[in-house]
């Protein structure tokens, strides 16, 4: 789906979202008559330094502003790979980027990710991963690493990685892996109004409490993480 079939399935009644240099920043009135924040990633732009920085400024500075829901719109590269946006600190400003969204929810500013082509990696992190809800358009492509790269890191061969991606979902690139893994909430149906399917979303938003774990048990991607994080908390509540 591109970005201007997106936001006319989305936004039926209006929106002003520009992109530029691939950054997309706008609002957008939602049929409720709220009018939502909309930033984004589009052309499968690369997140560095200056995207980073430019997407949280937007955000930290609607605050004061409104209080309908914040939208981040996702069609990335991973993060950009430079010398100079690395020795700038470009971990720091994806943190940012990141805290911001966060911070943007606990003041009462849903936020929502809307995966819809590719990302993968820290830009995925710092955008769609950082919003209370992720979730996917079909036809989006995201990977936490792809497989190369995920070679290069574990040592591990490109075949052995491929095998390991066919029964476990944390290994697999793909939609399907990353919502069986309960990063992505669900999935929308693109043969029908997008705009009715953020009326149910928003209708329905769950609390702040972050439940990825506990969707990953659930959907058999993750068996391991909602446990572990509970008995941290536990032995956390208990040294106090």
């Amino acid at each position: 789906m591109t970005l201007d079939e997106l936001l006319a399935s989305l936004f039926p009644d209006g929106h002003d979202v520009k992109t530029d240099g691939g950054v997309v920043l706008g609002s957008a009135n939602l049929r409720s008559g709220v009018k939502a924040l909309v930033i984004g990633i589009a052309e499968r732009t690369p997140v560095g330094i200056d995207e980073a920085n430019r997407l949280a400024a937007h955000v930290l500075n609607s605050l004061p502003q409104g209080s309908g829901p914040i939208l981040v719109l996702v069609d990335s590269d991973s993060q950009r790979m430079s010398k100079r946006d690395e020795l700038l600190g470009l971990n720091e400003f994806l943190a940012h980027l990141a805290k911001s969204l966060i911070y943007a929810d606990m003041e009462g500013r849903p936020t929502i990710g809307i995966l819809y082509g590719h990302s993968a990696a820290g830009a995925l992190l710092a955008t769609g991963l950082a919003t209370r809800i992720l979730v996917g358009v079909p036809g989006a492509t995201p990977a936490v690493m792809d497989l190369p790269s995920m070679a290069k890191v574990t040592k591990l061969s490109i075949e052995t990685l491929q095998e390991k991606a066919r029964s476990t979902p944390v290994f697999a690139p793909g939609l399907s892996n990353l919502s069986q893994m309960g990063a992505v909430h669900l999935i929308w149906d693109d043969k029908t109004s997008l705009a009715d399917q953020l009326d149910a979303l928003l209708a329905e938003m769950p609390d702040g409490h972050d439940r990825r774990d506990v969707l990953g048990r659930e959907r058999g991607g993750r068996l391991k993480a909602a446990e572990i994080a509970e008995r941290v908390r536990d032995l956390a509540l208990q040294s106090r």
